[in-house]
Protein backbone atom coordinates (compact mmCIF):
# COMPACT_ATOMS: atom_id res chain seq x y z
CA UNK A 1 0.00 0.00 0.00
CA UNK A 2 0.94 3.80 -1.11
CA UNK A 3 1.66 6.33 1.24
CA UNK A 4 1.25 9.80 -0.02
CA UNK A 5 2.21 12.01 0.26
CA UNK A 6 5.10 12.11 2.43
CA UNK A 7 7.79 14.85 2.95
CA UNK A 8 11.31 14.77 3.44
CA UNK A 9 13.42 16.88 5.87
CA UNK A 10 13.86 20.01 4.00
CA UNK A 11 16.69 21.09 6.30
CA UNK A 12 18.77 17.99 6.38
CA UNK A 13 18.50 17.60 3.00
CA UNK A 14 20.04 21.74 2.69
CA UNK A 15 22.75 20.82 5.00
CA UNK A 16 23.66 17.84 3.00
CA UNK A 17 24.01 19.81 -0.19
CA UNK A 18 26.29 23.11 1.66
CA UNK A 19 28.15 20.06 3.43
CA UNK A 20 29.39 18.47 -0.37
CA UNK A 21 29.53 22.13 -1.61
CA UNK A 22 32.44 22.51 0.46
CA UNK A 23 34.47 20.52 -1.59
CA UNK A 24 35.59 22.09 -4.07
CA UNK A 25 34.15 25.42 -2.99
CA UNK A 26 35.39 28.36 -4.99
CA UNK A 27 36.05 31.73 -4.18
CA UNK A 28 32.58 33.04 -4.97
CA UNK A 29 30.27 30.59 -3.03
CA UNK A 30 30.37 27.78 -6.04
CA UNK A 31 31.93 24.73 -6.95
CA UNK A 32 35.09 23.48 -8.88
CA UNK A 33 34.62 19.61 -8.63
CA UNK A 34 36.01 18.68 -12.17
CA UNK A 35 35.38 14.90 -13.08
CA UNK A 36 38.00 12.25 -11.74
CA UNK A 37 40.40 15.12 -9.70
CA UNK A 38 41.04 14.96 -5.97
CA UNK A 39 37.89 17.16 -5.04
CA UNK A 40 35.85 14.43 -7.44
CA UNK A 41 37.16 11.41 -5.42
CA UNK A 42 36.56 13.39 -2.03
CA UNK A 43 32.83 14.42 -2.50
CA UNK A 44 32.24 10.57 -3.85
CA UNK A 45 34.13 9.37 -0.58
CA UNK A 46 31.58 11.64 1.54
CA UNK A 47 28.87 11.29 -0.52
CA UNK A 48 29.12 7.12 -0.36
CA UNK A 49 29.69 7.60 3.46
CA UNK A 50 26.11 8.92 3.87
CA UNK A 51 25.14 6.37 2.01
CA UNK A 52 26.68 3.36 3.81
CA UNK A 53 25.18 5.39 6.64
CA UNK A 54 21.92 4.54 5.97
CA UNK A 55 22.45 0.78 5.35
CA UNK A 56 23.05 0.61 1.21
CA UNK A 57 24.94 -1.33 -0.66
CA UNK A 58 27.54 0.12 -2.93
CA UNK A 59 28.67 -0.79 -6.48
CA UNK A 60 30.95 0.52 -8.96
CA UNK A 61 31.04 0.18 -12.38
CA UNK A 62 34.64 0.13 -14.72
CA UNK A 63 33.89 3.69 -15.78
CA UNK A 64 32.81 4.43 -12.30
CA UNK A 65 29.32 5.27 -12.14
CA UNK A 66 28.18 4.57 -8.34
CA UNK A 67 24.91 2.74 -7.42
CA UNK A 68 24.21 2.68 -3.63
CA UNK A 69 21.13 0.30 -3.08
CA UNK A 70 18.46 0.22 -0.35
CA UNK A 71 17.01 -3.31 -0.27
CA UNK A 72 13.33 -4.26 -1.36
CA UNK A 73 10.85 -7.14 0.24
CA UNK A 74 11.72 -9.07 -3.17
CA UNK A 75 15.54 -8.10 -4.13
CA UNK A 76 15.19 -10.01 -7.49
CA UNK A 77 12.58 -7.47 -8.35
CA UNK A 78 14.04 -4.65 -10.75
CA UNK A 79 15.13 -1.31 -8.92
CA UNK A 80 13.53 2.05 -8.57
CA UNK A 81 16.59 4.43 -9.49
CA UNK A 82 17.24 8.04 -8.95
CA UNK A 83 20.30 10.14 -9.08
CA UNK A 84 22.48 12.87 -11.10
CA UNK A 85 26.22 13.48 -10.75
CA UNK A 86 28.60 15.99 -8.49
CA UNK A 87 31.13 16.66 -11.33
CA UNK A 88 30.89 20.59 -11.50
CA UNK A 89 31.99 23.08 -14.08
CA UNK A 90 35.67 25.08 -13.54
CA UNK A 91 33.27 27.40 -12.08
CA UNK A 92 29.89 25.65 -11.24
CA UNK A 93 27.56 26.25 -8.78
CA UNK A 94 26.05 23.99 -5.19
CA UNK A 95 22.97 22.70 -6.52
CA UNK A 96 23.09 21.42 -10.70
CA UNK A 97 23.53 17.51 -10.42
CA UNK A 98 24.18 17.45 -6.67
CA UNK A 99 20.76 18.02 -6.21
CA UNK A 100 19.66 15.02 -7.76
CA UNK A 101 21.72 12.73 -5.87
CA UNK A 102 21.32 14.64 -2.11
CA UNK A 103 17.30 14.36 -3.02
CA UNK A 104 18.18 10.98 -3.55
CA UNK A 105 19.94 10.25 -0.13
CA UNK A 106 17.14 12.41 1.30
CA UNK A 107 14.51 10.17 0.19
CA UNK A 108 16.24 7.08 1.82
CA UNK A 109 16.88 8.63 5.03
CA UNK A 110 13.18 9.29 5.02
CA UNK A 111 12.11 5.94 3.89
CA UNK A 112 14.61 4.56 6.86
CA UNK A 113 13.08 7.24 9.34
CA UNK A 114 9.37 6.36 8.44
CA UNK A 115 10.53 2.68 8.65
CA UNK A 116 8.92 1.79 5.20
CA UNK A 117 9.79 -0.58 3.15
CA UNK A 118 9.17 -0.91 -0.63
CA UNK A 119 8.71 -4.03 -2.97
CA UNK A 120 11.10 -3.38 -5.57
CA UNK A 121 15.13 -2.32 -4.39
CA UNK A 122 15.58 1.55 -4.54
CA UNK A 123 19.08 2.88 -6.27
CA UNK A 124 20.49 6.16 -6.22
CA UNK A 125 23.16 6.78 -8.89
CA UNK A 126 26.25 8.73 -8.96
CA UNK A 127 26.97 9.14 -13.21
CA UNK A 128 30.57 9.86 -13.96
CA UNK A 129 31.38 12.93 -15.93
CA UNK A 130 27.99 14.26 -16.73
CA UNK A 131 29.63 18.06 -17.15
CA UNK A 132 32.25 16.89 -20.04
CA UNK A 133 34.38 20.44 -19.03
CA UNK A 134 37.15 18.26 -18.11
CA UNK A 135 36.51 14.59 -20.16
CA UNK A 136 34.57 14.93 -23.46
CA UNK A 137 32.13 13.24 -24.59
CA UNK A 138 29.56 14.53 -22.15
CA UNK A 139 26.80 12.35 -19.78
CA UNK A 140 29.70 10.25 -20.06
CA UNK A 141 28.62 7.25 -17.16
CA UNK A 142 25.14 7.62 -18.30
CA UNK A 143 25.96 7.03 -21.93
CA UNK A 144 27.93 4.09 -21.62
CA UNK A 145 25.18 2.69 -19.41
CA UNK A 146 22.39 3.46 -21.84
CA UNK A 147 24.45 2.07 -24.60
CA UNK A 148 24.88 5.31 -26.28
CA UNK A 149 29.03 4.91 -26.01
CA UNK A 150 31.26 2.28 -25.71
CA UNK A 151 33.38 1.30 -22.84
CA UNK A 152 36.53 1.69 -24.73
CA UNK A 153 35.32 5.49 -26.20
CA UNK A 154 35.00 6.46 -22.60
CA UNK A 155 37.77 4.97 -21.07
CA UNK A 156 40.57 6.38 -23.52
CA UNK A 157 39.20 9.91 -23.69
CA UNK A 158 41.93 12.21 -22.55
CA UNK A 159 41.76 15.91 -20.97
CA UNK A 160 43.87 18.34 -22.24
CA UNK A 161 46.73 17.39 -20.52
CA UNK A 162 46.63 14.06 -22.38
CA UNK A 163 45.51 12.17 -19.27
CA UNK A 164 42.76 9.28 -19.98
CA UNK A 165 39.43 8.38 -17.96
CA UNK A 166 40.95 5.24 -17.57
CA UNK A 167 44.09 6.39 -15.91
CA UNK A 168 42.25 8.73 -13.81
CA UNK A 169 39.56 6.33 -12.52
CA UNK A 170 42.91 3.83 -10.95
CA UNK A 171 44.24 7.29 -9.69
CA UNK A 172 41.44 7.92 -7.70
CA UNK A 173 40.38 4.11 -6.79
CA UNK A 174 37.30 4.65 -8.34
CA UNK A 175 37.68 1.90 -11.57
CA UNK A 176 35.33 -0.59 -10.54
CA UNK A 177 35.06 -4.04 -11.77
CA UNK A 178 31.19 -4.21 -12.46
CA UNK A 179 30.50 -3.99 -15.94
CA UNK A 180 28.43 -0.96 -17.20
CA UNK A 181 24.49 -1.89 -17.37
CA UNK A 182 23.02 -4.71 -18.37
CA UNK A 183 20.70 -5.12 -15.86
CA UNK A 184 16.95 -3.99 -15.57
CA UNK A 185 15.73 -0.86 -13.89
CA UNK A 186 12.02 -0.57 -13.57
CA UNK A 187 12.13 2.84 -13.59
CA UNK A 188 14.36 6.27 -13.66
CA UNK A 189 13.73 9.64 -12.00
CA UNK A 190 15.99 12.23 -11.65
CA UNK A 191 15.70 15.70 -9.73
CA UNK A 192 17.48 18.91 -11.15
CA UNK A 193 17.11 22.27 -10.96
CA UNK A 194 15.73 24.32 -14.10
CA UNK A 195 19.20 26.17 -14.77
CA UNK A 196 16.54 28.55 -16.94
CA UNK A 197 14.25 30.99 -15.86
CA UNK A 198 10.70 29.94 -16.57
CA UNK A 199 10.09 28.45 -13.27
CA UNK A 200 11.42 31.05 -11.14
CA UNK A 201 10.28 33.83 -13.76
CA UNK A 202 6.44 32.34 -12.95
CA UNK A 203 7.12 31.97 -8.99
CA UNK A 204 6.34 28.52 -9.37
CA UNK A 205 8.42 25.74 -6.88
CA UNK A 206 8.12 22.76 -9.51
CA UNK A 207 8.18 21.71 -12.91
CA UNK A 208 6.92 18.57 -14.52
CA UNK A 209 9.17 17.52 -17.26
CA UNK A 210 7.99 15.78 -20.15
CA UNK A 211 10.83 15.77 -22.29
CA UNK A 212 14.14 17.54 -23.72
CA UNK A 213 15.23 19.55 -26.73
CA UNK A 214 17.01 17.75 -29.16
CA UNK A 215 20.26 18.79 -30.81
CA UNK A 216 23.01 19.17 -32.97
CA UNK A 217 26.63 20.59 -32.31
CA UNK A 218 28.77 21.83 -34.88
CA UNK A 219 32.37 23.39 -35.75
CA UNK A 220 32.81 25.80 -38.52
CA UNK A 221 36.40 26.38 -39.66
CA UNK A 222 36.28 29.52 -42.28
CA UNK A 223 39.69 30.04 -43.93
CA UNK A 224 41.14 32.88 -45.53
CA UNK A 225 44.84 34.39 -45.38
CA UNK A 226 46.26 36.22 -43.33
CA UNK A 227 47.62 39.53 -44.20
CA UNK A 228 48.95 42.78 -42.71
CA UNK A 229 46.66 45.03 -41.85
CA UNK A 230 47.97 48.57 -42.82
CA UNK A 231 49.49 47.53 -46.44
CA UNK A 232 46.02 45.44 -47.20
CA UNK A 233 43.26 47.16 -49.23
CA UNK A 234 39.92 46.05 -48.33
CA UNK A 235 39.41 44.56 -51.59
CA UNK A 236 42.18 42.63 -51.79
CA UNK A 237 41.84 40.72 -48.30
CA UNK A 238 40.55 37.27 -47.90
CA UNK A 239 39.32 37.82 -44.18
CA UNK A 240 37.93 34.82 -42.18
CA UNK A 241 36.28 36.78 -39.87
CA UNK A 242 34.51 39.46 -42.35
CA UNK A 243 32.84 35.76 -43.47
CA UNK A 244 32.46 34.67 -40.61
CA UNK A 245 31.04 37.66 -38.49
CA UNK A 246 28.34 37.78 -41.84
CA UNK A 247 27.74 33.84 -40.71
CA UNK A 248 26.53 34.37 -37.69
CA UNK A 249 24.51 37.67 -37.90
CA UNK A 250 22.78 35.20 -39.99
CA UNK A 251 22.79 31.82 -38.42
CA UNK A 252 21.50 33.39 -34.94
CA UNK A 253 18.15 34.60 -36.79
CA UNK A 254 17.75 30.46 -37.50
CA UNK A 255 15.21 29.93 -34.37
CA UNK A 256 13.75 33.57 -34.50
CA UNK A 257 9.77 32.24 -36.22
CA UNK A 258 10.67 28.85 -33.87
CA UNK A 259 9.76 29.66 -30.89
CA UNK A 260 9.69 28.85 -28.04
CA UNK A 261 11.48 25.46 -27.91
CA UNK A 262 13.82 27.10 -30.68
CA UNK A 263 17.45 27.48 -29.62
CA UNK A 264 20.89 28.96 -31.39
CA UNK A 265 24.04 29.53 -29.80
CA UNK A 266 27.21 30.47 -30.92
CA UNK A 267 29.28 30.09 -27.69
CA UNK A 268 33.27 29.43 -28.64
CA UNK A 269 34.92 31.86 -31.34
CA UNK A 270 38.60 31.24 -31.81
CA UNK A 271 40.58 33.30 -34.26
CA UNK A 272 44.00 32.71 -36.15
CA UNK A 273 46.63 34.30 -35.71
CA UNK A 274 44.55 36.96 -33.10
CA UNK A 275 46.81 39.17 -33.47
CA UNK A 276 45.90 43.08 -33.12
CA UNK A 277 46.99 44.14 -36.86
CA UNK A 278 46.91 40.91 -39.11
CA UNK A 279 43.68 39.84 -41.20
CA UNK A 280 42.22 37.04 -39.92
CA UNK A 281 43.17 34.38 -41.89
CA UNK A 282 41.16 31.72 -40.03
CA UNK A 283 37.97 31.45 -37.67
CA UNK A 284 36.61 28.39 -35.98
CA UNK A 285 32.98 28.78 -34.09
CA UNK A 286 30.73 26.50 -32.86
CA UNK A 287 27.22 26.63 -33.04
CA UNK A 288 24.39 24.84 -31.20
CA UNK A 289 20.94 24.18 -32.49
CA UNK A 290 18.19 22.78 -30.69
CA UNK A 291 14.56 21.86 -30.91
CA UNK A 292 11.53 19.96 -29.01
CA UNK A 293 10.52 18.83 -32.74
CA UNK A 294 12.38 16.49 -34.83
CA UNK A 295 11.50 17.69 -38.15
CA UNK A 296 11.96 21.50 -36.86
CA UNK A 297 15.17 20.72 -35.71
CA UNK A 298 16.37 18.99 -39.14
CA UNK A 299 14.78 22.14 -41.36
CA UNK A 300 17.09 24.29 -38.95
CA UNK A 301 20.09 22.21 -39.93
CA UNK A 302 19.10 22.13 -43.65
CA UNK A 303 19.01 26.34 -43.38
CA UNK A 304 22.60 26.33 -41.23
CA UNK A 305 23.80 23.72 -44.27
CA UNK A 306 22.32 26.48 -46.97
CA UNK A 307 23.64 29.36 -45.05
CA UNK A 308 27.17 28.41 -45.50
CA UNK A 309 27.10 27.35 -48.71
CA UNK A 310 25.38 30.94 -49.50
CA UNK A 311 28.18 32.66 -48.13
CA UNK A 312 30.95 31.26 -49.97
CA UNK A 313 33.14 33.41 -51.88
CA UNK A 314 36.59 33.11 -53.47
CA UNK A 315 39.89 32.48 -51.34
CA UNK A 316 37.35 31.62 -48.39
CA UNK A 317 36.90 27.81 -47.55
CA UNK A 318 34.07 26.95 -45.48
CA UNK A 319 34.41 23.78 -43.39
CA UNK A 320 31.44 22.23 -41.28
CA UNK A 321 32.02 19.35 -38.78
CA UNK A 322 28.91 18.10 -36.95
CA UNK A 323 30.25 17.18 -33.23
CA UNK A 324 27.08 15.82 -32.19
CA UNK A 325 23.58 15.09 -32.58
CA UNK A 326 21.03 14.22 -30.16
CA UNK A 327 17.10 13.81 -31.37
CA UNK A 328 14.16 15.20 -29.27
CA UNK A 329 13.63 13.01 -26.13
CA UNK A 330 10.27 12.25 -24.66
CA UNK A 331 10.10 11.12 -21.43
CA UNK A 332 7.93 7.82 -20.34
CA UNK A 333 4.54 8.51 -19.73
CA UNK A 334 3.60 6.73 -16.84
CA UNK A 335 6.86 7.91 -15.30
CA UNK A 336 5.62 11.67 -16.20
CA UNK A 337 2.55 10.88 -14.62
CA UNK A 338 3.86 9.47 -11.51
CA UNK A 339 5.13 12.74 -10.87
CA UNK A 340 2.10 14.17 -11.83
CA UNK A 341 0.26 12.41 -9.22
CA UNK A 342 3.42 13.15 -6.82
CA UNK A 343 2.64 16.97 -7.62
CA UNK A 344 -1.08 16.70 -7.03
CA UNK A 345 -1.38 15.33 -4.22
CA UNK A 346 0.94 17.54 -1.92
CA UNK A 347 -0.80 20.23 -4.06
CA UNK A 348 2.34 22.01 -5.41
CA UNK A 349 1.36 24.80 -8.28
CA UNK A 350 3.69 23.78 -11.41
CA UNK A 351 3.68 23.47 -14.80
CA UNK A 352 4.49 21.26 -17.61
CA UNK A 353 7.68 21.91 -19.41
CA UNK A 354 10.60 21.15 -21.71
CA UNK A 355 14.01 20.63 -20.69
CA UNK A 356 16.78 22.82 -22.75
CA UNK A 357 19.28 21.04 -21.00
CA UNK A 358 20.89 17.46 -21.65
CA UNK A 359 20.77 15.31 -18.80
CA UNK A 360 21.88 11.50 -17.59
CA UNK A 361 17.99 11.21 -17.92
CA UNK A 362 18.29 11.48 -21.76
CA UNK A 363 20.72 8.85 -22.43
CA UNK A 364 18.90 6.88 -19.33
CA UNK A 365 15.66 7.40 -21.05
CA UNK A 366 16.50 5.08 -24.35
CA UNK A 367 16.72 2.04 -22.50
CA UNK A 368 14.77 2.87 -19.04
CA UNK A 369 11.19 4.34 -18.68
CA UNK A 370 12.41 7.96 -17.33
CA UNK A 371 10.86 10.85 -16.07
CA UNK A 372 12.31 14.39 -14.54
CA UNK A 373 11.21 16.76 -11.90
CA UNK A 374 12.74 20.38 -12.25
CA UNK A 375 13.06 23.01 -8.86
CA UNK A 376 13.71 26.55 -9.79
CA UNK A 377 17.55 28.25 -9.53
CA UNK A 378 17.42 31.94 -8.49
CA UNK A 379 17.28 34.38 -11.82
CA UNK A 380 17.49 30.98 -14.03
CA UNK A 381 21.62 31.60 -13.65
CA UNK A 382 23.37 28.15 -13.25
CA UNK A 383 26.48 26.43 -14.58
CA UNK A 384 28.08 29.88 -12.66
CA UNK A 385 29.16 30.47 -8.81
CA UNK A 386 26.63 32.28 -7.95
CA UNK A 387 24.15 29.68 -8.95
CA UNK A 388 21.60 29.34 -5.97
CA UNK A 389 18.22 27.91 -5.48
CA UNK A 390 15.82 28.57 -2.40
CA UNK A 391 15.82 25.62 0.77
CA UNK A 392 12.09 25.71 0.34
CA UNK A 393 11.52 24.57 -3.34
CA UNK A 394 14.58 22.10 -3.00
CA UNK A 395 12.05 20.48 -0.14
CA UNK A 396 9.17 20.21 -2.41
CA UNK A 397 11.28 18.95 -5.28
CA UNK A 398 12.38 16.19 -3.01
CA UNK A 399 8.68 15.63 -1.45
CA UNK A 400 7.84 14.76 -5.31
CA UNK A 401 10.78 12.52 -5.41
CA UNK A 402 10.17 10.74 -2.64
CA UNK A 403 6.03 10.17 -3.42
CA UNK A 404 6.87 9.34 -7.49
CA UNK A 405 9.45 7.24 -6.40
CA UNK A 406 7.60 5.53 -3.63
CA UNK A 407 4.62 4.95 -5.93
CA UNK A 408 6.56 3.34 -8.73
CA UNK A 409 8.31 0.62 -6.28
CA UNK A 410 5.36 -0.02 -3.81
CA UNK A 411 5.44 0.13 -0.24
CA UNK A 412 4.65 -2.77 2.29
CA UNK A 413 2.51 -1.86 5.72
Amino acid sequence: MTQSPIKVNGARLWQSLMDLAEVGATPLGGNCRLALTDEDKTGRDLVIGWFRDEGMSIRIDQIGNIFARREGRQADLAPVMCGSHIDTQPTGGRFDGNYGVLAGLEVIRTLNEQKITTEHPIDVAIWTNEEGSRFVPVMMGSGVFSNTLTLEEALSAQDKAGISVRDELKRIHYAGTEAVGGYDVKAYFEAHIEQGPVLDTENLPVGVVTGALGLYWYDVVVTGQECHAGPSPMSYRRDALKTSSQLINRILTIADSRQPDGRVTVGELDMHPNSRNVVPGRVKFSVDLRHSDKAELDKMHDEFAALLSEEKKEGIDIELKVVQKMPPTHFNESCINRVRDAVNSLALPHIEMISGAGHDAVYLSRTIPTAMIFVPCIGGISHNEIEDARPDELEAGAHVLLNAMLAEAGSVL
